[in-house]
């Protein structure tokens, strides 16, 4: 047996974004004990899922953990991804294949967002945090986030922690942000987004725009050591050998 991890980004065409995953990734191996690990991208970046999974059976995989580094469970995790991986069974019908789950809800996530908040602003009962989905149709999305918030409000002092999203889900970034834009409380936006890139840019011209020192943008997650640490969980969990695990977060 022969056992490979092929990790799954999610793909941008900003190359900052790209070479942030991939260094995330590269400093996530150095924990991974499997003989074979490779990078793949699900759109608009290469290596493909296909390509990378080729490598995976060039170099002598005879298991492949195919693991998404996305931060909620959506439409990429339920059915684009599942979909690359069926094609690559159906190519390599002898490869025994087990598929990852994104990062979801998770402890660690919540510090994220903690300190990312305490970073930017004083944590008090006056303050308002609103985290920022991407967005999508998928129900679980809001669910996840919304469960997030929850957890983010019930472990500090701050007066509400809401839920806002880009695309495709209610209430809208630019709906929450004109409800609050003449607040004369603190209001943070936290961007629940791992990298830098258009979406990014557009949070920004947007805050820029209300003209108000209460409203503050944080930083986005990015790829800090909490979210290393609730990544390589993820692996962990995902890949098996000989019935125990064979991913570990220790330096």
């Amino acid at each position: 047996m022969k056992q490979a991890v092929l990790y799954v980004c999610h793909g941008s065409r900003v190359e900052k974004a790209r070479e942030e995953a991939v260094s995330f990734i590269k400093r996530c191996q150095k924990h991974v004990k499997t003989d074979i690990q490779e990078i793949s991208f699900l759109e608009l970046a290469s290596p493909s899922i296909e390509e990378g999974f080729a490598v995976c059976v060039d170099k002598g995989a005879t298991h492949i953990t195919v693991v998404p580094l996305l931060l909620l469970t959506a439409v990429h995790a339920k059915k684009d991804i599942p979909d690359e991986v069926r094609k690559c069974r159906d190519i390599y019908p002898d490869i025994h294949v087990n598929y990852g789950r994104p990062i979801g809800v998770h402890d660690k996530m919540v510090e994220s967002v903690i300190n990312k908040i305490e970073e930017a602003t004083s944590m008090d009962s006056s303050t308002v945090a609103v985290l920022i989905g991407r967005g999508s149709s998928d129900p679980d999305v809001r669910r996840d986030l919304d469960h997030i918030a929850e957890l983010v409000h019930r472990r500090t002092t701050l007066g509400d922690v809401r839920t806002c999203y880009l695309t495709a889900a209610s209430p809208s970034f630019i709906e929450t942000l004109e409800a609050v834009r003449y607040s004369d409380k603190n209001v943070i936006f936290i961007p629940y987004l791992l990298f830098t890139g258009l979406l990014m840019k557009g949070i920004e011209k947007e805050i820029r725009r209300t003209n108000n020192e209460h409203i503050i943008l944080g930083n986005y997650l990015g790829y800090d050591r909490l979210v290393e640490e609730a990544f390589l969980d993820r692996v962990n969990e995902s890949l098996w050998v000989k019935g125990e695990h064979n991913a570990t977060c220790n330096d």
